[in-house]
C-alpha cells in the first residue's frame, strides 16, 4: 500500500549517521566546534573525545609531535586542553612563532652555536603582567607569545639581531629580554610610549616598538629612531620603518637568516642583502655584490644616507694557472635618484692589490653615502696579468642598487614661540632633498674582509661627504 502523499520523510539525523562517516565529519571541525560538540549529545560528546582527532590540532596550533606526546603520556585531546588553557590566548600566533624560533635555533645550531648560549628561557604570564602594569601599557599578543617561546637573549656579542662592521664602525644587536625592554620604555617626547626591542652595546642602538598610536606613528610599529638634526626641537624622531607588527618583524628577520639571506661570518649574523642578478662575470672572474643600509649613521635631516656593500671577487677553480692576475685600479660611475653622476677613479681598493688565482676568493667591504633615498653604483676594476705584465684588462663590476627604508619625518618648527609637528611619509623610490651633496665613493675607509675573516672594532664610521 503506497504512502499518503502528504507524509513527510523524516529528518535526518547527525547522530543517526554510522560512526565512521561520523567522525570523518568531525574531523573537518575546527577545534571549537569540536569542543562545543562535546555538549550537544552523550554520543557525540563520546565521539568528539576521539583522540586522533585532537593530534591534528595539537600539530596545527601547538606543533606537538609524536615523541613530545609519548613523553607527556596524555591523550591527544587532554594535551590540546592544557596547552590552551596555559597559551590559549596566543593561539592565532604560537605555531607561526613556535616555528620561526625552533627553525631559528636548528639554523644557528649548525652555523653558530655559541648564540643559542644565549637565548634566555621563556617567561610567565604574570610576568609580562606585571610589565604592563609596570609601563602603563599593553604588550601586543604576538609579543607576549614570543616571550612564552624565549625571554629575548642575554646583552652579549654576538647579536641575534645582526651585526654589522666597518673598519671603525661595528654594530651587533640583542634581541632584549623582557625586563631589560621594560627598563628603556620611553615617555619622552618624540618616543612616547615606545619599547625597545633590541640593543646594540657598541652604538647604544635600538629599534622600538610604539604600543600607541602617538606622534605619527601607528600602533605596533616598529622602527629605528633617527634624531632631527636640524630641528630646534630636540624631540623631533624620524622613523626609519623595520615592520608593521611584532610577528611580522620577527619571522621576516628569521626567514631571511634560515634561507641564507644573510651570511653568517665567524659566528654572527651579518644582514646583508644579496640579489641574485647582482653578478658580472668577465673571462674568469666573478664579481657578486651584497648591501645594506645603516641607521645608525644615516639621517633625514640633513639627508645623508648611508649604506656600506660587501664585494666578492672569485676566480673560477677551472681557470688555467697563468690566468693568474692582480688587481691594480677600480672605477666608479655613481648615480643618485636625481640622476646626477659621480665618477671616481683610484689605486686598488681598501689599500691593497689583491692577487687572484684559480679558485681563490677575495671579499672586502666598502660604504658610501647618498643625499637621496636610494642611488646606484657600477664599474670596473683593472687587473694586469702575473705572467704577462703588459697585459691588462677590465673585469666589469655589475650595477647595485641601495634604497633606504620607508621612513617617516617629524620636523618641529617653531611658529610665533608655538612648536608646530609635521609627519610626513616617504616612499621609498622619492628622494627627500634639494641640496647639493653628492654621492661619495669611500675606498681609502674601506677594510679588507678574507672570508670567515671579520673582527669587530669599536668607534663610529664618519659620515663622508
Amino acid at each position: 500500500m503506497a504512502a499518503p502523499l502528504d507524509m513527510e520523510p523524516s529528518a535526518l539525523s547527525l547522530e543517526l549517521l554510522p560512526t565512521d562517516p561520523l567522525l570523518l565529519i568531525l574531523s573537518f571541525l575546527d577545534y571549537r566546534d569540536l569542543m562545543s560538540c562535546c555538549y550537544l549529545s552523550r554520543r557525540l560528546n563520546q565521539l568528539s573525545s576521539h583522540d586522533p582527532l585532537w593530534k591534528r590540532h595539537c600539530k596545527k596550533y601547538w606543533l606537538i609531535s609524536e615523541e613530545e606526546k609519548s613523553q607527556q603520556n596524555q591523550s591527544w585531546k587532554a594535551i590540546f586542553v592544557s596547552t590552551y588553557s596555559d597559551l590559549g590566548r596566543y593561539i592565532r600566533y604560537y605555531a607561526t612563532l613556535k616555528k620561526a624560533w625552533d627553525d631559528l635555533e636548528k639554523y644557528l645550531g649548525q652555523r653558530c652555536p655559541r648564540m643559542i648560549g644565549s637565548l634566555k628561557e621563556s617567561v610567565r604570564e604574570e610576568d609580562l603582567d606585571a610589565v604592563e602594569a609596570q609601563i602603563g601599557c599593553k604588550l601586543p599578543d604576538d609579543y607576549r607569545c614570543s616571550f612564552r617561546i624565549h625571554n629575548g637573549q642575554k646583552l652579549v656579542v654576538p647579536g641575534l639581531m645582526g651585526s654589522m662592521a666597518l673598519s671603525n664602525h661595528y654594530r651587533s644587536e640583542d634581541l632584549l629580554d623582557i625586563d631589560t625592554a621594560a627598563g628603556g620604555f620611553q615617555q619622552r617626547l618624540g618616543l612616547k610610549q615606545c619599547l625597545p626591542l633590541t640593543f646594540c652595546i657598541h652604538t647604544g642602538l635600538s629599534q622600538y616598538m610604539a604600543l600607541e598610536s602617538v606622534e605619527g606613528r601607528n600602533k605596533y610599529e616598529i622602527f629605528y629612531q633617527c634624531p632631527d638634526q636640524m630641528a630646534r626641537n630636540p624631540s623631533a624622531i624620524d622613523m626609519f620603518i623595520t615592520g608593521t607588527s611584532y610577528l611580522e618583524w620577527f619571522t621576516s628577520y628569521v626567514n631571511k637568516v634560515v634561507t641564507g639571506g644573510y651570511p653568517i661570518i665567524r659566528d654572527q649574523i651579518f644582514r646583508y642583502v644579496h640579489d641574485k642578478e647582482c653578478v658580472a662575470t668577465t673571462g674568469d672572474i666573478t664579481v657578486s655584490v651584497s648591501t645594506s643600509f645603516l641607521p645608525e649613521l644615516s639621517s633625514v635631516h640633513p639627508p645623508h644616507y648611508f649604506f656600506t656593500y660587501r664585494i666578492r671577487i672569485e676566480m673560477s677553480k677551472d681557470a688555467l694557472p697563468e690566468k693568474a692576475c692582480q688587481l691594480d685600479s677600480r672605477y666608479w660611475r655613481i648615480t643618485n635618484a636625481k640622476g646626477d653622476v659621480e665618477e671616481v677613479q683610484g689605486p686598488g681598493v681598501v689599500g691593497e692589490f689583491p692577487i687572484i688565482s684559480p679558485g681563490r676568493v677575495y671579499e672586502y667591504t666598502s660604504c658610501t653615502t647618498f643625499s637621496t633615498t636610494s642611488g646606484y653604483m657600477e664599474g670596473y676594476y683593472t687587473f694586469h696579468c702575473l705572467y704577462y705584465k703588459d697585459k691588462f684588462f677590465n673585469v666589469t663590476i655589475p650595477r647595485f642598487h641601495m634604497v633606504c627604508p620607508t621612513f617617516k619625518v617629524s620636523t618641529a618648527r617653531m611658529v610665533s614661540g608655538d612648536a608646530v609637528v609635521l609627519i610626513l611619509e616617504t616612499n621609498h623610490n622619492e628622494y627627500a632633498v634639494d641640496e647639493d651633496e653628492d654621492s661619495t665613493d669611500t675606498d681609502e675607509y674601506e677594510d679588507r674582509r678574507r672570508v670567515l675573516d671579520i673582527p669587530a672594532p669599536s668607534g663610529r664610521c664618519p659620515r663622508h661627504t
